[in-house]
């Protein structure tokens, strides 16, 4: 068997021998040794040799093989099959766990994401069934040479996201690699070639028919990425964001009023939200940023004045985006997380007016800080006054020095003992003490029994 190999014209070793070498990779290494002291070949493949050749350290580690699955259940002590039938299994070494693959090559793909039948093959014949050259390629641990039989390094080189062969294939193979295509120019700034870019645009339509989850994590690792304006341009100009995110492609051409959205649409308002993000962002930050007006399509209404009005697109928003993230399988506390933050974003605006009690619980909810940068990132990307958004960074410091609800100090055993039965009237007087409390006018607990007694004509 004669292996290709691309190594460059430029006289540098493959891979930049400078960088530290991690347990993980020593213990993916020991694993590669095992398989190679029994005779097998045994390469590191995909995006780990990706991010090797762009010097960078990997994430994980895969092992390509020409032992057979059952074969590689022999040799380690540790192992689950978690595709067997596809020739994957996990083997588990030093703390760590590796996908063994064999070599195949695959039949038909009949359901857009499974071959009809996987034969064990070659690496000529594995790398070609792989979806992007910069992810076909395979090292050898032990030669320290990168094997590309795809072109993989002269795409990285260009900044390329190509398919492997024909794309209309790759895509009709696994619909998810149109997302994955956005993902990888997103994630690493990189074009997508102009064959693989047709064919992309061509078979959007078709992405519905991938399942909810798999579709929500393409999205995520998207808008999670620091480059994720650039995932939402190729999501609009590719057709995938009209097919999955139907939501957001009606916000395009609805218009706002010009003197606090001199931005433009909603649409462009939302694009320009994304781009004043922090670079690291938790995911109901950014999904509340992508949907906190998606009800304004549904909500545009003009006054007796001429101006644009979106009463309750908070509350309808948060429906919405309800809907939208269970229809992706986004876990409960992310949807819960995401729908507050969606409905509470027009309040910031009442603030400075709160009662300082009001306050304080505003600025207690879990979500409040991620809440507030939402706030901070919406002005910024229209009328930019950050009125409100100082006068909260000002309340935060001040409140920081004790907790912003504190301790109560009256309870229900209290009123039990003051002679009231539980029942509705409780939460009443409970949440009266709090006030007061937060408001600073009882500061003890006698005083607040003293208090409760005279408000409600309690006998001690």
């Amino acid at each position: 068997m004669v292996i290709m190999r691309e190594l460059g014209g430029s006289g540098e070793p493959p891979i930049d021998q400078s960088m530290k070498t991690s347990s993980m990779e020593q213990a993916a290494r020991k694993v590669a040794t095992q398989l190679r002291e029994q005779g097998h070949v045994a390469y590191f493949a995909g995006g780990c040799v990706r991010d090797m050749v762009r010097r960078l350290a990997p994430k994980d580690y895969d092992i390509a093989t020409d032992a057979r699955p059952e074969t590689v259940q022999t040799l380690f002590p540790r192992t689950y099959a978690v595709g067997a039938h596809f020739g994957v299994i996990m083997v588990l070494e030093d703390g760590f766990q590796f996908e063994v693959a064999t070599f195949r090559s695959d039949d038909a793909y009949i359901d857009g994401r499974h071959p009809s039948a996987v034969h064990f093959s070659s690496p000529q014949e594995d790398a070609k069934r792989r979806d992007f050259t910069i992810n076909g390629m395979f090292y050898d641990p032990v030669a320290d040479e990168v094997i590309d039989l795809v072109g993989g390094r002269a795409d990285i080189g260009a900044k390329l996201v190509r398919a492997i062969g024909d794309p209309v294939q790759r895509f009709e193979e696994d619909r998810l690699r149109m997302l994955r295509a956005v993902r990888f120019a997103t994630i690493l700034d990189y074009q997508i070639d102009e064959g693989t870019w047709g064919a992309l645009v061509a078979n959007t339509p078709s992405i519905n028919q991938i399942s909810a989850e798999r579709v929500r994590d393409e999205l995520v690792r998207i808008f999670l990425s620091a480059n994720r304006v650039r995932g939402w341009d190729l999501l609009d100009a590719s057709g995938l964001m009209s097919a999955i995110l139907p939501e957001l492609e009606t916000m395009k051409g609805v218009l706002q009023p010009e003197q606090f959205h001199p931005e433009g649409d909603v649409f462009v308002h939302t694009r320009l939200m994304l781009s004043l993000l922090p670079e690291k962002v938790s995911v109901p930050l950014v999904f509340a940023a992508l949907f906190h007006d998606v009800a304004k399509p549904v909500t545009a209404r003009m006054d007796e004045t001429g101006r644009i009005r979106f009463n309750e697109h908070d509350r309808v928003g948060a429906e919405i985006t309800e809907a939208i993230m269970r229809r992706l399988r986004f876990s409960g506390a992310e949807i819960d997380a995401t729908v507050e933050m969606v409905r509470q974003h027009m309040v910031f605006k009442d603030a400075p007016k709160m009662r300082v009690a009001k306050l304080k619980r505003f600025m207690a909810r879990p979500t409040f800080d991620e809440e507030l940068e939402l706030h901070r990132v919406d002005c910024e990307s229209s009328h930019r006054m950050l009125d409100n958004y100082e006068f909260l960074l000002h309340k935060r410091e001040e409140f920081a020095n004790e907790p912003i609800i504190p301790p109560p100090l009256v309870r229900g055993d209290d009123l039990i003992a003051l002679g009231l039965k539980p029942g509705p009237k409780f939460g009443e007087i409970l949440e009266a003490v709090e006030t007061r409390q937060l408001e600073g006018s009882l500061q003890t607990r006698d005083e607040a029994l003293e208090w409760v007694k005279r408000a409600y004509s309690l006998q001690s």
